[in-house]
């Protein structure tokens, strides 16, 4: 009877080890679940996830623009191509609205130009001892001018789908969008004409994506906080006036 309890006793103080190294472990496991968990919502990329950004964007502000050369050239990545470019965007704009000089009369005396300049140098390069101009073949290829005419064939067609579906009323939020950009541009064509126009866009392209890339984490969060106020203003609008105006015309009935 005595060995009998002994190893009674025995088994059961090796069931109760047992239970308490799995209640141990499962607390472990857990704790280190929890931390793990916890590192995870703590970890810099759940933060940078909860980080607003202007429009909506996930990519870098080099990937908004298209990347590549044109990206490069409006985010100053090489300072003497995108300063030379912005002098002669310029100098166009200065010799068209401030002298007053007409495209087609500068396009002739440019022609002029070069060609006197031209035969004269064809001309008496066996007076002057030096060798005669080599004027190069051009010969313009045409799959660029068809792609560049096929992606505004598709950009076009995309706006007047979209002036359609906003037309046949239904999506008021769109159509009080386009209605204001239409009426700020009116706005700003009464004031100057399209090559001055022209130019101030051509110069913002310049200088507000690079200074947006350089102070981006500052201006996000005032972004975010008009938008929401944008967004309250408009759930307001939305349902004191949108919200009665029928959607989309009226369906005849089937009889």
């Amino acid at each position: 009877m005595a060995e009998e309890t002994e190893s009674k006793q025995s088994t059961v103080e090796s069931m109760m080890e047992k239970i308490s190294e799995k209640i141990h472990g499962h607390d472990s496991s857990s704790s280190s679940d929890s931390d793990s968990d916890h590192e995870k919502s703590t970890s810099p990329s759940s933060v940078k996830a909860k980080i607003y950004r202007l429009f909506g964007r996930e990519r870098s502000v080099h990937h908004v623009l298209g990347g590549g050369k044109p990206a490069d050239m409006f985010l100053w990545r090489n300072k003497k191509i995108s300063a030379g470019i912005l002098g002669g965007a310029t100098a166009i704009w200065v010799l068209f609205e401030l002298i007053e000089y007409h495209l087609l009369t500068l396009l002739c005396h440019i022609s002029i130009l070069a060609l006197a300049l031209l035969f004269l140098w064809s001309n008496i390069h066996t007076f002057i001892h030096k060798t005669p101009p080599h004027i190069p073949k051009v010969n313009l290829p045409e799959e660029p001018f068809f792609q560049i005419a096929s992606a505004l064939t598709i950009q076009l067609n995309q706006a007047l789908k979209l002036l359609r579906d906003i037309a046949s009323g239904r999506n008021p939020k769109n159509f009080l969008i386009v209605v204001a950009a239409f009426w700020f541009l009116s706005i700003v064509g009464s004031w100057c004409n399209f090559l001055t126009l022209f130019y101030i866009s051509f110069v913002l392209l310049h200088t507000v994506p690079v200074l947006y890339e350089k102070y981006e984490d500052k201006v996000d969060p005032f972004a975010e906080r008009a938008m929401m106020e944008i967004k309250k203003q408009y759930a307001v609008f939305d349902t004191k006036v949108l919200s009665k105006i029928p959607k989309g015309p009226l369906k005849a009935k089937k009889v």
